[in-house]
């Protein structure tokens, strides 16, 4: 009956430091304390009921107080519970402690609740990024295209970065300001033989304005020639000249066939009436032998005529016939 009992008091036992332990960071405890930063211990349950890891608050705390930023359990806590990273805050606080940057608690932890990597933020503000751009083209007034590429110096602008604009930004600003300063060259030599032209009337324009950075230099790294431009939009023009004036002759073309036809049409309307016209002679002649008006005599004189006018026109039809064999011949 003992030893049951006895083994009932280990397991019970075993249980309630199983459900502590797991409730009470005891270590986690002890290191906070080793390390100078006073924690409760229920505190530290608050948490665990919070749903809140205390090792992710505990640990960034001892780093701050340890690199002597003063900060409270509470702020990160919250932060935490905001779902921001609050090793990452408190890293960025360092940094920018040591760098002599004025950079609070609040402002960082609304860095990083943004969605911007403030500890990045800060190490750009000691060491400027380099930004690339792509080729960027432009046309000069002489139509020739000029390709160029730039290096963006920039650094971080701590108190813009909530609600400052990001790196797309500053390279279509960039790119902008590069097109429209080849585009005012009147020759495309003038930049190619001074391309710092470039750099410095951009830089003049203030295009880090209501961004998150800072333009430090803006350098050309290449420059070089592209297409006639100028000479591809004449040819164009050109050829679309060339097409609408076949379109306006072929208008005309048209015209004239259709005026052709139409004149074809009414000749043979002239000529059904001139057949119409002959068709009544004979009708005509008919009604006058029957009334006396033309005798026998007239009209045997008549048919002599039309007879003697048909031999003479079958006579100039061949010698017609043999004039253009003749020609034929000698060619």
């Amino acid at each position: 009956m003992d030893t049951i009992l006895l083994l009932a008091i280990i397991v019970i036992a075993f249980i309630f430091l199983s459900v502590f332990f797991t409730f009470v960071p005891v270590m986690l405890w002890i290191s906070a304390i080793a390390a100078g930063v006073r924690v409760g211990i229920f505190t530290l349950v608050g948490m665990r009921l919070r749903r809140v890891i205390p090792a992710r608050i505990v640990n960034p705390l001892v780093k701050a107080r340890k690199a002597g930023i003063e900060i409270t359990i509470n702020q990160l806590e919250s932060h935490y519970l905001a779902g921001g990273n609050v090793d990452r805050v408190v890293n960025a606080l360092i940094a920018a402690h040591r760098a002599n940057i004025e950079l609070s608690f609040e402002r960082s932890a609304a860095i990083d609740l943004a969605g911007r990597d403030v500890l990045e933020a800060v190490q750009m503000s000691v060491n400027p990024k380099v930004i690339e751009t792509p080729w960027i083209s432009g046309v000069a007034l002489d139509g020739i295209e000029v390709k160029a590429k730039a290096r963006i110096t920039v650094r971080a602008n701590i108190d813009r970065l909530v609600g400052g604009a990001g790196e797309e930004t500053i390279l279509a600003r960039v790119g902008e300001g590069v097109v429209s300063t080849i585009g005012s060259a009147e020759k495309h030599k003038q930049v190619l033989e001074n391309p710092d032209l470039i750099s410095t009337t951009v830089l003049d324009k203030g295009l880090d304005a209501g961004t998150a950075f800072e333009i430090l230099s803006i350098d050309i790294a290449d420059v070089d020639i592209g297409k006639n431009i100028g000479a591809e939009l004449q040819t164009d023009q050109a050829e679309a000249d060339k097409k609408i004036a076949q379109a306006k002759a072929e208008e005309r073309r048209a015209m004239a066939v259709a005026q052709e036809q139409e004149m074809k049409a009414r000749v043979e309307e002239m000529r059904a009436k001139v057949t119409e016209a002959e068709a009544e002679v004979p009708l005509a002649m008919a009604e006058a032998l029957r009334s006396g008006k033309l005798g026998v005599m007239d009209y045997m004189n008549l048919q002599n005529i039309m007879a003697d006018t048909d031999m003479r026109q079958s006579i100039g039809d061949v010698t017609d016939k043999d004039q253009r064999n003749d020609n034929q011949g000698k060619k």
